[in-house]
């Protein structure tokens, strides 16, 4: 996810999207500690994903 995309986000579909990865993190913790993890490049992904997302949600918070 790109952080234009991220920025063009309202806070609800922010909030919505942090919840989501953070349940794909969850379960890709999951896979690598049973050893069924395919794509170990996308536990990086998803942990940048949501830092960017945060982000821009404390950013948002701080400008309002």
């Amino acid at each position: 996810m790109k952080i234009d995309d991220v920025r063009g986000l309202t806070t609800d579909q922010l909030a919505d999207e942090l919840l989501k990865l953070k349940k794909e993190q969850f379960n890709l913790r999951f896979q690598a500690a049973t050893g069924q993890l395919e794509k170990t490049h996308r536990v990086n992904e998803v942990r940048r994903d949501i830092a960017r997302i945060k982000t821009v949600l404390r950013a948002k918070s701080v400008a309002a």
